[in-house]
């Protein structure tokens, strides 16, 4: 079980009274693992503009990686042939590793202003993190997620770019016991899914462009207890979200779908942008919300003040019909599943 520290642990490894935190600089052809082991808590790790080869694990409370202020700095995979580029972070196909463990979390941590690419799995990830903040990352062409967390909490995902990554741009799961995440102002493209949240609560997805992948946001309960939900979908722009992605033995394919929920309760949608979604798959349309594999309904969702446009078969479809007290107000559309979600309730 996650051990959840007090409120504000996060920032407490960091420097105290507003001190400047002390910088380690790393050139390319140097080893940023070794920085970043010989880091105190509370310093900065920061590389000048090149590439650098290998996966690199952050296992201490208080450290920043970030990248320079002028030119970009590239973490890429190490030469499979090169044992410097062993590891745990590395062997698992992971770029940019922030892991603590279920008993010791590990606390404030923070990547910024780098690119992340190439990697088999996720480009930066966070596991039995508290308060990690990945910030002006951009998270190109790796095997898994772009950037994201598991068993973590607290965690702050803010204006980073993902694209073309095998399964989600940002990923937050496994936080059923309220995770207060935050995902803030990203834009995610070609992706499987542009946002994922799996078996979470307490999060927060706001101000984010998600364009071009199978599914702009995707929204999984499953059959965790609590259930998933309790979280806000507000102010997000999803565009033509039309990618075609193969099913699964759990999950049929995902095409033209704006913000999908499965198996959640209490989902807040407010003041979203979802249009020029169309496909053929059961979850095709605006917002939409279909059966879980788990079997649980769909419910208490409450959907008002978006704004849907051209999205097909319908703007906004509720497909479960185990679902109960969902609730639409207010939006702005031309076509729902069944014929009256759309406009100001009835009466």
């Amino acid at each position: 079980m996650l051990v959840v520290l007090a409120a504000g642990s996060a920032e407490a490894a960091g420097p105290r009274d507003g001190a400047t935190p002390a910088v380690r600089t790393v050139a390319p052809g140097e080893s940023v693992q070794a920085a970043v082991d010989a880091a105190a808590p509370g310093e900065v790790v920061e590389l000048a503009a090149g590439t650098y080869r290998g996966s690199v694990l952050i296992a201490k409370d208080g450290i920043t990686l970030r990248g320079p202020r002028e030119g970009e700095a590239v973490i890429a995979p190490a030469d499979p042939n090169d044992p410097a580029g062993a590891g745990a972070c590395a062997t698992g196909g992971f770029g940019v590793c922030v892991f603590g463990t279920a008993q010791k979390p590990v606390v404030g941590v923070g990547v910024e202003s780098l690119t992340v690419t190439g990697f088999r799995k996720t480009g930066v990830k966070g596991l039995h993190a508290d308060g990690l903040s990945v910030a002006g990352v951009r998270a190109h062409r790796n095997g898994e997620h772009g950037v994201g967390q598991e068993f973590s909490v607290r965690g702050r995902f803010v204006g980073n770019t993902t694209d073309s990554n095998g399964q989600s741009g940002v990923f937050v799961g496994d936080e059923p016991d309220g995770s207060g995440t935050s995902i803030v102002g990203n834009s995610a493209a070609d992706n499987r899914i542009g946002v994922h949240l799996r078996r979470a609560r307490h999060v927060t997805v706001t101000g984010n462009l998600l364009t071009a992948n199978c599914a702009g946001v995707f929204v999984v309960g499953d059959e965790t207890r609590p259930v998933a939900g309790d979280l806000d979908i507000v102010g997000n722009t999803m565009a033509a979200n039309n990618r075609f992605c193969p099913g699964n033995e759990r999950i049929a394919h995902i095409q033209g779908s704006g913000i999908v929920l499965t198996g959640t309760e209490g989902v807040r949608i407010h003041a979203n942008t979802v249009m020029d979604h169309s496909g053929d798959s059961p979850m095709s349309g605006g917002i939409v919300m279909v059966p879980s594999f788990s079997g649980g309904g769909t419910s208490h969702q409450e959907v008002t003040g978006n704004t849907l446009l051209r999205n097909a078969p319908a703007d906004l479809a509720q497909r479960d019909p185990r679902g109960v007290g969902n609730t639409y107000a207010a939006n702005t559309c031309l076509k729902s599943e069944p014929a009256d979600l759309c406009g100001p309730p009835a009466g």
